[in-house]
C-alpha cells in the first residue's frame, strides 16, 4: 500500500514543515503518520484531508527543544506499513559555520590552482 502514497513537501515556515500526501487509490483510507526526530515522536502533527484535490495536508511544528547545533533530521512514516515517506532536515550552529568555511577554504585552494593552471596555459598557446 505504501508505494501508492507521495509526501511532497510545499514549504517550512514560522516553525512549521508543510506538505501535501496524495494516494494513487481512493477509497475510505485515511492516513496514519507518525513523525520522529532522535525515534522520539514529535506531537502536534496535523493531517487535513481536502476531498476536493483528493490530497490531504500534513503540518509538523518542530518543537524548539528539538533545535540544537548540528544536523537535526526528522523522519514522516507511514505507521501502518513503517515506511518512511519523507524525511526533512534542520541544520544550525558552530558545527555549520566551521564547515562552510573549511569548504571555502577548499574552493579558494582550487580556484588559485585554476589560475595558476589558466596562466600557465595563456604563456605556452600565446608563442603558437
Amino acid at each position: 500500500m505504501g508505494q501508492d502514497m507521495t509526501l511532497t513537501k510545499l514549504r517550512l515556515i514560522e516553525g512549521v514543515w508543510h506538505g501535501v500526501l496524495s494516494r494513487d487509490r481512493r477509497d475510505n483510507w485515511q492516513p496514519d503518520l507518525v513523525v520522529t526526530h532522535l525515534d522520539q515522536t514529535i506531537e502536534g502533527v496535523e493531517v487535513e484531508e481536502d476531498r476536493v484535490e483528493e490530497c490531504w495536508y500534513v503540518r509538523v511544528p518542530i518543537p524548539a527543544d528539538r533545535l540544537a547545533d548540528g544536523v537535526q533530521t526528522f523522519l514522516i512514516r507511514d505507521r501502518r506499513e513503517d515506511e518512511v515517506l519523507a524525511s526533512f532536515a534542520i541544520v544550525a550552529g558552530d558545527a555549520l559555520a566551521e564547515d562552510i568555511r573549511a569548504e571555502i577554504g577548499l574552493l579558494r585552494a582550487e580556484l588559485d590552482m585554476l589560475k595558476k593552471a589558466f596562466r600557465r596555459h595563456c604563456v605556452e598557446t600565446m608563442d603558437e
